[in-house]
């Protein structure tokens, strides 16, 4: 009787159709703001606390899992709840619906942005730099409370901090995470229990979404001429190689697209500020880039082949874990190496809040106090991140005016 039930409990909890799973996903990419944590949060309250689409134990595995994998960890585990609800029509419904509000936005902010011209246009641009600032400080002190908790792993994070301040290369970041999970693996090797995720994807079908994955990986790193297969190539390379998601990303697109001078790096920071005033996901922060971007298509079209190529590494390397996640999880030797590798996320956030985000923002004693305010303001008063950055970007049109 008892598994009956339970059987009749899991196929009532599949019993779902890709237009709900939209619907309810679409809601959430419209009022989803402050940041992965948070989309976490209200996944849990949405699908766990109010539908009962997953249980506790389930909903943990989700997120452990995404943590686990490169990519944008709350738009993995908003794929794989869609997925497991409504199959892969299902996955692709939760992915559209939390990331087309936020990506639209970013795309109208990008045709915006050379009409901001003047001193108050130049004073918005720097307001929204001291933004990321505040945004990224924030985001360092976040992670660094809960990936590195104790003297191994905060040295984990201060080597690659180190190992990125000399020698702030694409290369240097893949050489960080290495370091971190090698590190990991001798120091970092705690126990805990593990629980089954059920997974909606064959073996053989998982398979074949990894071979797929690192084919298009290894002929991202192939050069190309100027164009769109460039553009491509760079966007998928920065999703496939980005360890925690999110702010983590920073350093990896400013590499990618400001280091070959397709994207300034004015417009870069800018769009990084004007990211933090829309709901949903970060990396729609590409949509911005491909949009202003010097090569590739650009407008619509650039827009659309960044946010693209951005997430599909990270979506389609949730399909390819799942089926073979529960036998991971049980090892130690596993969950030693990613604990090493987050407290290596740690240390390349940290770097980028120095370069670019600090050097590119901070030019003085005023710029200096508008970032701590807005930094206090998130962490003591706990503001919406769009009200500091209007408040933000206020202080900064007024400082280009008067200045």
């Amino acid at each position: 009787m008892t598994a009956a039930i339970e059987d009749a409990e899991l196929r009532r909890r599949r019993d779902g159709s890709a237009l709900e799973v939209l619907r309810v996903f679409l809601k959430l990419g419209l009022t989803s703001f402050g940041g992965p944590v948070a989309h976490l949060g209200y996944f849990r309250r949405e699908f766990v606390v109010r539908r009962a689409w997953l249980d506790e134990r389930a909903y943990a595995d989700l997120v452990a899992l995404c943590q686990f994998l490169p990519g944008p960890a709350s738009s993995q585990t908003g794929f794989a709840i869609g997925l497991m609800r409504a199959g892969y029509l299902g996955g692709l419904a939760a992915w559209a619906g939390f990331t087309l509000p936020s990506a639209i936005a970013m795309t109208l902010i990008a045709y915006g942005e050379g009409a901001l011209k003047g001193p108050a246009g130049d004073g918005l641009l720097h307001g929204l730099k001291l933004v990321a600032v505040a945004i990224v400080a924030q985001a360092v002190l976040g992670m660094a409370r809960s990936l590195t908790p104790d003297r191994p792993r905060a040295t984990i994070a201060v080597l690659a901090l180190i190992l990125m301040t000399f020698a702030p290369a694409a290369w240097a970041q893949i050489a960080a995470i290495l370091i971190g999970a090698f590190a990991g693996l001798i120091v970092c090797r705690q126990g805990g229990d593990v629980a089954d995720v059920e997974a909606p994807v064959s073996r053989r079908a998982a398979i074949v979404f990894a071979g797929f994955i690192f084919a298009v990986l290894a002929l991202s790193f192939v050069p190309a001429r100027p164009g769109a297969a460039a553009l491509a190539a760079a966007f998928y390379r920065s999703g496939a190689l980005v360890f925690g998601g999110g702010h983590v990303v920073l350093p990896l697109l400013r590499t990618a697209v400001v280091d070959p001078g397709w994207v300034s790096a004015n417009a870069f920071l800018a769009g990084y500020g004007a990211a933090q005033a829309v709901p949903g996901p970060l990396f729609t922060f590409a949509a911005y880039l491909g949009a202003v971007a010097s090569i590739g298509p650009g407008g619509v079209a650039g827009a659309s082949l960044a946010l693209v190529a951005i997430f599909a590494p990270g979506l389609l390397l949730v399909m390819a874990a799942l089926p073979f996640w529960n036998g991971l999880r049980a090892r130690t030797n596993a969950r030693a190496a990613m604990a090493g590798v987050n407290a290596a996320v740690v240390g390349l956030l940290a770097s980028a809040l120095y370069d670019p985000v600090w050097t590119g923002a901070i030019g003085g004693p005023a710029d200096f106090a508008i970032a701590v305010a807005g930094f206090v303001g998130l962490i003591v008063w706990r503001a919406p991140p769009l009200l500091i950055l209007i408040l933000t970007a206020a202080a900064g049109i007024a400082l280009g005016v008067l200045g």
